[in-house]
C-alpha cells in the first residue's frame, strides 16, 4: 500500500468500527488500562499488514471495543428522593398595609359525626371525616392522610353508646377486622401495659392513632409541619371535567402531596367546604358561566349577579383544624395562592398558625403545556385570579 500523508484517514474501510466477537454484559468490560490495551492489540493485529505505525498511541486515547448503550450518568439523578414543594415563610402577626379579611368574632362549633377508611385508586389510604356545625346544615368534610391526625370530637365518649356504636362511627384505633369487639385505645394499650393520656374534654391524644401492630403515632409537629389545603367544593371542575378552572387539578395535587410520606411525613388534611361557586351555589355559578361567555370575567360575572366576587368564609375550616389537633403554635403548611385565605384560616385569635405557604402552580405551567388543563377559559380564569383577586402566582 502506498505511503499516505499524515493527514489521511487510516487504511481500514470507512464506517468500520471494531466489534467484540462475543456478547457480554456491560459489567464484563472494564475501563482500566489492561482491558484497553487488549482491545488495542486485537485491532492492531487485524490490520498490522495494511498500515504502518511508528508508535502506538497512548492507551488513554483509545476507545473501548464496544459502544456504550447511553451516556453514563444520564439516567442517574443526583437525588432520587421526591422533592417537597417550595414553600414561603409566613408571619401574619406582623403589621402590614395590606387590608385584612373580615373574620368572625367567634368560631363556629363543629363536631365530627363519622369517619371511615377510604382506599384510593392510587393505592394510598385516607380517612374521610364528616362534620356538622351550628351555622349551616351542610356536611363539610375533612380528608385526612396519615395516622398522626385525629378528631377530638370523634374520639370523645358519647353517652349510652356501645363499643359497636363507637366502631360504627369510626371512633376506633388501628384498623377494623372481622370479629373485633372493642374500639377503645385503653383496652388495646392495657395489653401492652401502656395507658394513653386524655384531654380535659375526654378526647384522646393523637397516640390513639397507633396501629394494632404497636406503631405509635407521634404528636403532630414533632417531625415536620403537616400540609393543609382548604378546598371549596367545585362540582364542575371535580366531577364533570370542566376546563374553566383548575379546582379538580388542585384537589388531586393536594392529595398527591399529602399521601407521600417522603414529602409530608406528618400527613395532611384537606378541609373540603361545601361552598360551591365561591359561595353562590351551583345554579348561580352556571349563570356566571353564561355571563363569562358574553365577555365578562369570573369576578365581573358574580358582581353582575349581585353577589360578592368571593362570598366564601373560612371560620368552619379553622374550627375543623382545631378539632383535628392542628391548632396552636406548632403550625401548618398551607397549600394556597390566596393571600386572604392565609389570614382567614388562622381565625380571630390565631387559633391556627400558618407558618409556611406552599404555592399551587398549575400543572400546565410546570410542564410547559405537556400536562394539565389547557384551554382559553382556564387561562382567563387564572389571569383574573392574579389581577383582581391578587393571588400570589407567577409562571416564573
Amino acid at each position: 500500500m502506498p505511503d499516505l500523508p499524515a493527514h489521511s484517514s487510516p487504511a481500514f474501510p470507512p464506517l468500520h468500527s471494531p466489534r467484540p466477537e462475543h456478547s457480554h454484559h456491560l459489567d464484563d468490560y472494564g475501563f482500566d488500562d489492561d482491558s484497553i490495551s487488549h482491545a488495542q492489540d486485537d485491532s492492531t493485529t487485524q490490520h498490522a499488514q495494511d498500515r504502518r505505525t511508528s508508535q502506538a498511541p497512548p492507551p488513554s486515547l483509545l476507545s473501548p471495543a464496544f459502544t456504550p448503550p447511553a451516556t453514563p450518568g444520564t439516567f442517574t439523578p443526583s437525588d432520587p428522593r421526591p422533592r417537597p414543594p417550595r414553600s414561603v415563610p409566613v408571619d401574619t402577626s406582623r403589621s402590614t398595609d395590606t387590608p385584612r379579611p373580615e373574620l368572625l368574632e367567634e368560631l363556629p362549633i363543629v363536631e365530627c359525626e363519622v369517619r371511615a377508611r377510604i382506599p384510593t385508586t392510587t393505592g394510598h389510604e385516607m380517612w374521610l371525616h364528616v362534620y356538622r356545625n351550628n351555622v349551616d346544615t351542610k356536611e363539610h368534610l375533612a380528608i385526612v392522610f396519615g395516622t398522626n391526625i385525629r378528631s377530638r370530637s370523634l374520639d370523645r365518649e358519647r353517652e349510652g353508646e356501645t363499643e359497636l356504636d363507637r366502631m360504627t362511627r369510626g371512633a376506633y384505633v388501628g384498623r377494623l377486622y372481622p370479629g373485633r369487639t372493642h374500639s377503645r385505645v385503653t383496652q388495646l394499650k392495657k395489653e401492652e401495659a401502656v395507658m394513653p393520656k386524655a384531654h380535659s374534654d375526654g378526647s384522646l391524644t393523637p397516640s390513639s392513632a397507633s396501629s394494632e401492630a404497636g406503631d405509635t403515632a407521634s404528636e403532630v409537629g414533632d417531625s415536620q409541619m403537616p400540609l393543609v389545603r382548604i378546598h371549596s367544593e367545585c362540582y364542575t371542575g371535580e366531577t364533570v371535567w370542566s376546563a374553566r378552572c383548575d379546582c379538580g387539578e388542585q384537589l388531586d395535587e393536594a392529595a398527591r402531596l399529602m399521601s407521600n410520606p417522603a414529602i409530608s411525613p406528618s400527613g395532611g388534611a384537606i378541609i373540603y367546604l361545601r361552598q360551591e361557586g365561591r359561595g353562590i351555589g351551583l345554579g348561580e355559578k352556571l349563570k356566571a358561566y353564561n355571563l363569562q361567555d358574553l365577555g365578562n370575567d369570573t369576578y365581573e360575572a358574580n358582581v353582575l349577579l349581585r353577589h360578592p366576587a368571593d362570598a366564601r368564609s373560612y371560620g368552619l375550616a379553622t374550627s375543623m383544624l382545631v378539632d383535628l389537633g392542628l391548632g396552636g403554635e406548632s403550625g401548618i403548611r398551607l397549600l394556597t395562592n390566596n393571600p386572604d385565605k392565609v389570614r382567614a384560616v388562622e381565625g380571630p385569635g390565631r387559633e391556627v398558625v400558618v407558618k409556611e405557604r406552599v404555592a399551587m402552580v398549575p400543572l400546565a405551567w410546570k410542564t410547559g403545556g405537556k400536562a394539565g388543563i389547557k384551554s382559553e377559559e382556564v387561562e382567563k380564569y387564572l389571569s383574573t385570579k392574579i389581577e383582581k383577586f391578587k393571588h400570589m402566582l407567577t409562571q416564573q
